[in-house]
């Protein structure tokens, strides 16, 4: 599994062969059942997670209702980075949809992975810059994009999860109710 993991790094920066005995020590294997938390609505992020295999949902609970703000997949990086770098309690939300297999590393080890390796703060901060970009494009969407639009970016960002999750996780996520996903997706059908 952690062959998954460095080939992931090695696309962004160089890793030397004695680095890579240094990440094999710092990140560790967890499972996590279906419904499990990743973090709980209060904890403090305490660790980065790196999907092997299985989906994550990102939600906050709003006034009783969970609103979904994204996923995460195989070969993606799992974290609440405004809970885990200051480590300070969360209002996020991170639940496993599927059984999942994660390789984590907490916040002291990643410390020990951006300052041993040559490249660790410059892959910490190309990572850090993507879930950036990724967050404010979701925002913007949020704000700009009809429904409509927002689903069909969801199509195209995530092809393989429309089979895997529930259709009111994607409801959530595109900001409609269920039964208005249903009139989108028959609408989107029928274009095809």
């Amino acid at each position: 599994m952690i062959e998954i993991l460095l080939r992931e790094i090695e696309k962004a920066v160089h890793v030397e062969p004695h680095e890579k005995g240094l990440i094999t020590g710092l990140f560790h294997e967890k499972k996590y059942r279906k419904g499990d938390y990743f973090l709980k609505e209060s904890d403090v992020c305490r660790h980065v997670g790196f999907i092997i295999s299985g989906v994550m949902r990102y939600y906050i609970n709003d006034d009783g209702e969970d609103k979904t703000y994204g996923f995460a997949k195989e070969s993606d990086f799992v974290c609440n980075n405004e809970s885990f770098l200051p480590q300070r309690p969360s209002r996020q939300i991170i639940q496993a949809l599927e059984d999942c297999t994660l390789l984590v590393v907490g916040y002291n080890d990643l410390q020990t992975f951006y300052t041993s390796l040559k490249n660790g703060e410059r892959f910490g901060r190309m990572v850090i810059e993507q879930v950036f970009v990724k967050t404010l494009r979701g925002l913007n969407s949020f704000y700009t994009d009809s429904p409509e639009l927002r689903y069909e970016k969801f199509v195209k960002e995530y092809p393989d999860l429309l089979q895997r999750i529930p259709q009111y996780y994607i409801a959530s996520y595109v900001g409609v109710k269920p039964q208005s996903l249903s009139r989108i997706r028959s609408r989107n059908t029928s274009r095809k």
